[in-house]
């Protein structure tokens, strides 16, 4: 296995200046252009036909990553079996690439310290950006603030990682928020050992639809959510607060057997509940945590920021799935689009959320305990579902949307199912859903159309934007 080269002080890397300017480094250029380049031969899997153009890439990716390796002592072992496999794959002729060596190296949930930095380089397809497996560099810091730190020790989830984007080549330049391992390539599936979201762009992102839509919108916000419009740094650890709960809630409480029926299709609206369920489970916990820790004259500092940002992952939630979920993305199954849909229609049929002259406006007091009323209708349609059929379960949630959300007046499913389908197999009952079987409504018809161009704005967003 080949060893990392020692650390230069020289033109390489900025006379020996510390990790936190690797972006600025002539390494790390010729490592995104050697990568970008190599990105334009490779087949769809990964592969290269054109193995003589590709030979010298993959060296200048190769003596990049070594050069740059003493910068990244905590990740030796995980960059010294990423050379490995890069010349491993050059050496077996460049067909599908395999990199499970240093996949299974890559341990960023052991290192979660605020401002901790990584090279990450794998052939891979990046979620909401290309769906074919290049090789993609990514340079990511970790954001870790103390009370994040102290509130994992409550709402426990090792497998969390909160990044920052610093620099990336194009599978990045995208929508894509996350870094999962799921979606690099390699010759089998190991036990996955954590999940990374980049909280800097769903900050940045929030940040600016949030804004645009409160004016179109004329929405006077309270005081904290306007704070957030102006402090990137605030929104990013509210964002992990969020994230931080939500993650670990998708295999908690009161489930259906596999909330996600892995490997099995069913209607895309069940996902859109499972997404919501996870968000207002954060809701809910925010709620929770602002009461008990405002009743208390002796909060600590890192208690006093977990009061602030449990306030404020309440409007995130809130602002967020309304403005940029339901109007983001294609009307073909948009399971995150329906989420916004379903949270805006219930607020204002709870008569909290007002449309009105005009303007939107919100009776703050009362929102909480709306959002949790929701958050219990899905929670009673989890625990009602282990007595159920997987296709009765599925009925059930239908109607639970449906009494909120308008169908479309084409829908098979609102006007009930034929006897031939109820009778079926599940392949049938999921064929019946229209792609998009919950249209817009006339208000987020109207607000997509002059935000369109917010929207299209965010792709590839950082939070230095």
């Amino acid at each position: 296995m080949t060893t990392a080269t020692p650390i230069r002080a020289d033109e390489d890397l900025l006379d020996g200046r510390a990790v936190d300017a690797v972006e600025h480094t002539p390494a790390w250029a010729r490592l995104k252009n050697a990568t970008t380049a190599l990105q334009s031969l490779q087949a769809k899997d990964g592969s290269v036909e054109d193995t003589a153009a590709a030979a010298p890439l993959i060296d200048e990716i190769v003596g990049a990553i070594e050069t740059l390796a003493p910068l990244f002592p905590h990740d030796a072992a995980y960059l010294s079996a990423s050379v490995a496999d890069f010349r491993r794959w050059s050496a077996e002729g460049l067909g599908t690439p395999d990199f499970l060596d240093s996949l299974v190296a890559f341990q960023p949930q052991e290192h979660r310290v605020d401002g901790i930095r990584h090279l990450v380089v794998f052939p891979m397809y990046t979620q909401n950006g290309s769906s074919e497996r290049h090789v993609e560099a990514v340079l990511v810091e970790a954001i870790w603030p103390e009370f994040v730190a102290r509130l994992e020790t409550e709402y426990t989830n090792r497998l969390f990682v909160s990044l920052r984007l610093i620099d990336f080549t194009s599978g990045y330049d995208t929508n894509s928020a996350v870094l999962f391992p799921e979606t690099v390539a390699m010759r089998e599936i190991p036990t996955f050992t954590w999940g990374a979201i980049f909280q800097d762009r769903e900050a940045a992102r929030y940040r600016r639809v949030t804004r645009a839509a409160a004016e179109i919108t004329k929405l006077e916000l309270p005081e904290a959510a306007a704070r957030m419009l102006e402090d990137q740094s605030l929104t990013e650890q509210t964002f992990v607060m969020w994230d931080l709960i939500h993650d670990r809630t998708h295999m908690r409480g009161d489930l259906p057997f596999d909330p996600f029926m892995i490997k099995q299709r069913m209607p895309f609206f069940l996902y859109s509940l499972e997404e919501l369920r996870c968000d207002l489970t954060a809701f809910r916990e925010c709620v929770s945590l602002q009461a008990r820790l405002s009743t208390r004259d002796d909060l600590d500092e890192a208690e006093r920021a977990m009061l602030q940002h449990a306030e404020l992952v309440q409007y995130a939630v809130i602002f967020d799935r309304i403005f940029r979920f339901a109007i983001t993305g294609s009307r073909v199954r948009n399971y995150d689009g329906l989420g916004g849909q379903l949270l805006f229609a219930w607020l204002h049929q709870h008569r909290v959320l007002h449309w009105t002259d005009t303007s939107l406006a919100f009776d703050w007091d009362e929102v909480p305990a709306a959002v949790v009323a929701l958050a219990d209708a899905i929670d009673e349609l989890y625990w009602r579902s282990i007595d159920r059929p997987k296709v009765a379960h599925w009925l059930a949630a239908y109607e639970l949307v449906s009494s909120v959300v308008t169908p479309h007046p084409a829908s098979v499913w609102a006007r009930g199912l034929p006897d031939d389908v109820l009778a079926g197999l599940p392949k049938g009952y999921t064929d019946a859903v229209l792609d998009d079987e919950f249209p817009l409504s006339m208000f987020f018809e109207a607000l997509e159309k002059k935000m369109r161009p917010v929207i299209a704005s965010t792709e590839g967003i950082r939070g230095s934007d």
